[in-house]
């Protein structure tokens, strides 16, 4: 039983953790910050307002060891939710846990043997859905076939890789998506951990028995239970056949849930609190397919960052449904059932077929590379809107239902969500500094830190396995942003596709509203005598780009000629291209908690470029006071999740726009 956190640093998420096990956590779950995720350090440019703010900034051992200060690594359960840089964090762990050892007189090679957790290490969804990537798809394999080999054989409890079907669901798969691009993911691990020679084909089963899995559970809790016991039918067959595992207990489907977080709403957030009981059943219910570790997310995460109190309310529902109910005390509920078994049946069947489609491109690597898995995510999400925007899909309080009495729990917004203090970034990135100023001036670790780089770097241009040098580095005191641009140097960086260009529309017809939106975006391109073009743009580190992908195809589809260029983009590569392709909007997506830092750079870089009459609109998890603060200072408009109408939104779009080129309003309404 787990929360998912972390925030400000490392001391205040010790205190948290330590809190929440006194609470009756049994694991750990620890949420990074952003620059962590992607390998910068606090004094980055690019983590300008998004150090301590959906996670915990740890850059270097020094960070490592307080954040689980007094908290014994040898007895814990500890799940990191970490990809591109995952080797340096475990290495870090590693490293955390050895001086703890040797602090309590035990042998540190017998506390890392007894190690026990994850590592989350599926790069592959980072291109597709949170955008953490680093690496190209080639060095991001290796790195994770690297700590594969290694923790099979000296930490032996260690889950080198949680491959994560969760964060494809909040991208918009469907459930055959959903399965069939996380056991092609598995397949791409397994299938290169195979081929490295490393592990003997004897051993192989050792390998299997240390793959988990993070998967989403939906409202539709029928449907996700069912999609659970088709994920263990399928993981059963691949194992089995494709990796000759004989040993069931290696083959056992090992999976930890997240429950959907894509479904909670902003309006009405209380009803969040019934979807997350609902979506726990549906990874509880059947014994034969039921998870082994639940972390729940908060009523209010629509709205911004829980808060401890939250938290606690999310442990409980586990708690009572585990102690209070008699759900643990039968054995599966639904053997033998008919519904069950054809809907089992149905969901391997669709995934079976989208595999063998992923397998004729070259596997998950490869439809990655070429942006097949992007854009058909990015069009199951679209059709999914479109399906709530015309009431085929009801989300209560939101698109039905939306009578409401007044919200106690909301009633002070500025109160009902956690808070990052201002001061945590300029003392974190204050901190890393002097920690590498310190390190180089010292007469030892100077040299042992820059010999230990240069070993990184050489060792990541041959076949060596990165593990050690990574350890060295560690034990030297590197940051997660040396150690990451070290690597960088040999590697490169990458850019995934989009998946906007090739997602599915209603470029051609569409609603009545879509039409009118449509008529306006022409009528007003007729008045102006040139083409609208808007700019969508994802400044700072959130790679979170779900919303931004449906604001762009729904611009598309409404008339607009869209420039969208993807995720992590400094404010002023967002002004040098508004300036540049003389757009007549900027519409700027965060979803991070960075909107206060990063949108006023934009505004004034745009100003200071001359182009300060371009409309500027934001859209995120952004509260009430943060978006009349944001307005004050120029913005044209605010959306949040409530604002789940994209064709309001268009219109809207031509409004702001009209406004800013004095034409007359009222020609944008949609009928």
């Amino acid at each position: 039983m787990r929360t998912y956190a972390g925030h400000s640093s490392a001391a205040a998420s010790n205190a948290l953790y330590r809190r929440n096990l006194a609470k009756g956590q049994t694991g750990l779950s620890v949420a990074f910050d952003l620059p962590t995720q992607t390998g910068y350090d606090p004094d980055h440019v690019l983590a300008r307002g998004e150090v301590g703010k959906v996670g915990v900034p740890i850059s270097h051992i020094g960070d490592m060891r307080q954040l689980f200060e007094e908290i014994p690594l040898g007895e814990m359960n500890t799940s990191m939710t970490i990809n591109a840089v995952a080797m340096y964090l475990l290495a870090m762990y590693q490293v955390a846990a050895e001086e703890q050892a040797e602090a309590s007189g035990e042998d540190p090679a017998d506390v890392v043997a007894r190690l026990a957790g994850t590592t989350q290490n599926d790069i592959i969804k980072e291109y597709l859905s949170r955008g953490t990537y680093v690496f190209p798809p080639g060095p991001s394999m290796r790195l994770i076939t690297d700590m594969v080999n290694y923790t099979v054989t000296t930490i032996p409890k260690w889950n080198p890789i949680n491959i994560c079907s969760y964060h494809l669901q909040e991208a918009g798969a469907t459930p055959v998506q959903e399965i069939a691009y996380a056991m092609s993911t598995a397949i791409a691990v397994l299938d290169a951990v195979r081929d490295s020679g490393v592990v003997a084909p004897e051993d192989f089963g050792t390998v299997v028995a240390r793959i988990s899995f993070f998967v989403n559970a939906g409202v539709r809790f029928v449907e996700e239970m069912c999609k659970m016991r088709a994920f263990v039918q399928l993981w059963d067959e691949l194992t089995r056949e494709r990796y000759g595992v004989e040993d069931a207990r290696q083959r056992r489907f090992r999976y930890g849930v997240q429950v959907n977080s894509l479904g909670l709403t902003e309006a009405q957030p209380e009803n969040n609190v019934q979807r997350i009981l609902l979506e726990m059943l549906a990874v509880t219910l059947s014994k034969d397919a039921r998870a082994r570790a639940v972390q729940l997310p908060a009523w209010n995460e629509a709205l911004g960052l829980p808060r401890p109190w939250d938290q606690q309310w999310s442990l409980r529902m586990q708690q009572v449904l585990a102690y209070e109910t008699d759900l643990l005390e039968h054995e599966d509920l639904f053997a033998g059932s008919r519904v069950v078994e054809g809907k089992v049946a149905e969901l391997v069947e669709g995934a079976r077929a989208e595999m063998a489609r992923v397998a004729e491109l070259g596997g998950a690597v490869a439809a990655v590379e070429s942006g097949y898995m992007k854009s058909a995510l990015v069009a199951s999400h679209a059709l999914r809107r479109q399906r709530i925007e015309d009431g085929q899909e009801v989300v209560v309080g939101v698109n039905r239902f939306e009578s409401t009495e007044p919200n106690p729990l909301t009633a002070d917004l500025d109160s009902a969500i956690q808070t990052v203090d201002a001061g945590v970034e300029a003392a974190a990135a204050q901190a890393v500094r002097s920690w590498r100023e310190e390190r180089d001036a010292d007469a030892e670790r100077g040299p042992r830190a820059a010999a230990a780089l240069e070993r990184l770097r050489a060792a990541a241009g041959t076949e060596e396995n990165l593990m050690e040098a990574s350890l060295e580095c560690a034990r030297a005191g590197i940051t997660v942003g040396e150690w990451a641009q070290a690597l960088r140097d040999v590697f490169g960086e990458f850019r995934a596709p989009t998946g906007v260009s090739g997602s599915v529309g209603a470029a051609d017809g569409g609603s009545a509203e879509l039409v009118a939106v449509r008529e306006a975006v022409r009528g007003t391109e007729a008045e102006l005598g040139e083409r609208l073009r808007i700019l969508v743009g994802k400044p700072g580190l959130d790679g979170h780009s779900n919303g931004a992908e449906q604001i762009a195809v729904r611009a598309r589809d409404a008339g607009f000629e869209v420039i969208y260029q993807g995720i992590r983009l400094t404010p002023e590569q967002i002004v040098s291209a508004a300036v540049a392709e003389d757009v007549h909007l900027v519409g700027i997506s965060i979803l991070s908690g960075s909107h206060m830092e990063l949108v006023p750079d934009v505004l004034d870089g745009l100003r200071d470029a001359g182009a300060g009459d371009i409309p500027v609109i934001v859209g995120g998890i952004i509260p009430e006071s943060d978006a009349a603060a944001l307005k004050a200072l120029g913005v044209a408009e605010v959306f949040t999740p409530k604002d789940f109408g994209l064709n309001e939104i268009m219109a809207r779009f031509v409004e702001v726009i009209r406004a800013s080129r004095e034409l007359p309003a009222g020609q944008a309404q949609p009928v």
